[in-house]
């Protein structure tokens, strides 16, 4: 099993990344600071983009994939299911990131492992 950066700092990189860009990040939902589930909820200039989670993969190492179930939903869907999520899973995190260029940002996020 590889190892795993603890999620609090693992999300504070990303929120830093999103804002040293000229974006906007949050935290909806605080999990546990070691470990937890990491859901991006990046939108691009208010328009919801995409739905990321930070993975176990069969190959035991960690990645992001996409919840394409959420991305298609209505931005109040996207509030329903941020309430669900943290109620089901208490430790996991839950980050709002608006940038500018979503779609590149998706890109280097989810090469980057």
């Amino acid at each position: 099993m590889s190892e795993r950066l603890p999620a609090s700092l693992e999300v504070a990189a990303i929120m830093r990344r999103a804002t040293s860009e000229g974006g906007f990040a949050t935290i909806l939902h605080r999990g546990d600071p070691d470990r937890g589930v990491i859901s991006l909820m990046i939108a691009e200039r208010g328009v919801p983009a995409t739905v990321l989670e930070r993975q176990l993969a069969a190959d035991f190492r960690y990645r992001w994939a996409s919840v394409p179930s959420v991305a298609a939903l209505e931005p109040s869907g996207w509030r329903d299911w941020v309430e669900n999520k943290s109620r089901i899973d208490p430790d996991c995190w839950l980050v709002e990131l608006d940038v500018a260029d979503a779609q590149r940002f998706i890109a280097e996020t989810t090469a980057a492992g």
